[in-house]
């Protein structure tokens, strides 16, 4: 029996990969339409081991899917729906044609809603798996919150943005969740540890919006993805304020009294601007404990029982344990040009109190002219009016003083100082091969001295290092000068006779001569020390390490390729912060010494 001919690329990478043409003809949906459904089930282009067989022979580049997700989505519900809007757009458009805004009005009411919460609950089956993923999340609902009405963006989805990300940060501020905090150009970071799970998310900074010129960002897209973020952050603030014992949506603990505000209207706005001021406390469930508690760490038994390691977990425990309520009992007050928003986030996260003026927003709770007050924030080089019973510092001292998780002394941060480099916490300490800057290291390490700091005694320090490095040379070189002259001597006494010898003691001299001669044979003589040349040593260990590297397997050669390609990189990276800085500190430096010389100038002139 003569068996079938197999048809070419019905197997293999060829019937594993569909291009988007492909994929839009099998759906039988538009772009738009495929794009959004690709974004909220979770399906992305792939990348095929070899791209000719996977596009069927077809040279190019094109854009691939798997077949199966392909497959996958002919089930998705959704598309129906898609279908189903598609039907209404074009009756909608057509009574608009025709005059007919009875019609009109009917079809818009009628406007099938698209309800995607199966799919949250099918891409994350455990509120751990949802947690993994909310880093983007985050990121992208805090960016669309500070947007306005636009072309591309709905005000309704903004303003949703924006009451899930406070819904958010008061689910934090009651966990006392928050561990690092970082201020970079592109806004504050902010580190979160929740059920285990570390979730790094960025806020940008409050400035007035600028719309764009061209259509370099895709606000449609994005808006997209927002809508799909909206709804699990959605599910997951509804299970953290139930964990959490609280009301949700969220409720303020004081009673709602319209007698207070005269001018109020509506209850809504009125408890939605107090939540978003970040200030008061929300309301807890019936009957929930408020008392907090902070459980001892377990150990348990494990094969290696590392002590070192048991004692840096507790030692990591009793950290947390500090920095969750380092600023309870402390009263700050923020100045009117100091960004509020970001600094009642971090001081009410551990455990401190924080007022501002009460024109400048809502939910104040005590003025500035409260005696109790500990610190207060200012941002300014002076100020008029200032209570001797209070510190007046600068924002940066919050950011640093949770970073290092201790109060820091308040010195370098007074008013009208000059601040401190701002170090970033998130640096990973496992990896070899990163950049620590100076202050840095001399925060890890208080022996180590910076650069910068008392030029002239570090130029001191390295002339004198250079001679006492000239000197230990030159004993070394004569040491081995003397150990050979030593020894020649010794066997020039030993082999020249004396003169006071008498000719009837020759031959005894003779014996004992050849005595000698035998002795000096078997003696021990000290050796001369070998001095091993670094460069050649360096040159065999590069050939060892090549022939080691001749050993690595085929298989594993690309990854090692890769491997090296990126020790390299970060190599140079290192050395290009180096250099950066390096330039930067003579630059200070220069400006230093410009700055004295002025000042000696100055003070001559005055004295003449």
């Amino acid at each position: 029996m003569v068996s079938k001919k197999k048809k070419k690329y019905s197997s293999g990478e060829g019937a594993q990969f569909m291009t988007r043409k492909a994929a839009l003809k099998k759906l039988q949906l538009s772009l738009k339409d495929f794009r959004r459904i690709c974004i909220l089930k979770g399906i992305y282009p792939r990348e095929p081991r070899n791209r000719k067989r996977a596009q069927k022979g077809a040279g190019g580049i094109k854009t691939l899917y798997h077949t199966k997700d392909i497959k996958f989505l002919l089930h998705e519900p959704i598309i129906w729906k898609l279908r189903d809007l598609k039907v209404y757009q074009q009756k909608i458009r057509r009574a608009r044609a025709m005059r007919e805004y009875g019609k009109m009005k009917k079809y818009f009411r009628d406007y099938p809603a698209i309800k995607i919460d199966h799919i949250i609950k099918e891409r994350y089956p455990s509120f751990v798996d949802a947690l993994r993923d909310l880093d983007d999340c985050l990121t992208l609902c805090f960016l669309f919150s500070t947007f306005p009405s636009i072309r591309r963006v709905p005000r309704d989805q903004s303003m949703l943005c924006r009451r899930l990300t406070v819904e958010f940060m008061h689910a934090v501020i009651v966990a006392k969740a928050l561990r690092k905090v970082f201020i970079s150009v592109k806004g504050y970071y902010y580190q979160a540890e929740i059920e285990g799970q570390t979730i790094t998310w960025i806020v940008p900074h409050h400035f007035s919006f600028e719309p764009q010129t061209k259509d370099e960002v895709d606000f449609k897209i994005m808006s997209t993805f927002v809508e799909f973020y909206v709804m699990m952050l959605g599910f997951v603030n509804f299970k953290l304020f139930n964990s959490l014992n609280l009301v949700y949506p969220p409720k303020l603990t004081a009673g709602f009294s319209s007698d207070n505000d005269k001018g109020l209207v509506d209850k809504r706005a009125y408890v939605s601007e107090r939540i978003a001021a970040m200030n008061l406390s929300v309301a807890r469930k019936v009957g929930a404990n408020e008392v907090e508690e902070f459980p001892e760490i377990d150990l348990f038994e494990t094969e290696d029982q590392d002590p070192q390691k048991l004692e840096e977990a507790k030692q990591e425990a009793e950290k947390i344990k500090f920095l969750k309520t380092m600023f309870k009992g402390l009263k700050f007050f923020l100045n009117r040009e100091v960004p509020r928003e970001p600094l009642v986030f971090i001081i009410r996260c551990f455990g401190g109190e924080v007022s501002w003026d009460k024109d400048h927003f809502v939910g104040a709770t005590f003025d500035e002219t409260d005696e109790s007050i500990a610190y207060q924030i200012v941002d300014r080089p002076s100020m008029d009016k200032q209570y001797l019973s209070r510190y007046y510092v600068q924002p940066q001292w919050v950011f640093d003083s949770v970073n290092a998780r201790t109060l820091l002394p308040i010195n370098k941060y007074l008013m009208g100082a000059t601040l401190p480099p701002h170090l970033s916490p998130f640096i990973d300490k496992t990896r070899d091969q990163v950049y620590i800057p100076p202050e840095q290291r001399a925060l890890d390490d208080p022996e180590y001295k910076p650069p910068g700091d008392d030029d002239e005694s570090d130029e001191e320090i390295e002339e004198a290092s250079d001679e006492d490095k000239e000197e230990q040379s030159a004993e070394e070189s004569e040491t081995e000068e003397q150990i050979l002259t030593k020894q020649y001597k010794a066997e020039v006494e030993q082999d020249s006779p004396s003169e006071d010898d008498d000719d009837d003691e020759g031959d005894d001299f003779e014996k004992k001569k050849i005595a000698k001669e035998k002795k000096k044979k078997m003696a021990v003589k000290t050796g001369i020390p070998h001095k091993e040349h670094p460069y050649k040593k360096e040159i065999e260990d590069k050939q060892a390490f090549r022939l080691r590297e001749k050993l690595v397997r085929k298989k594993h050669r690309n990854l090692y390729k890769s491997m090296k390609a990126g020790q390299e990189k970060r190599k140079k990276e290192i050395w290009l912060l180096r250099k950066k800085r390096r330039l930067h500190d003579e630059k200070t430096k220069e400006e230093r010494k410009t700055t004295k010389r002025n000042q000696k100038m100055e003070a001559l002139n005055a004295s003449a």
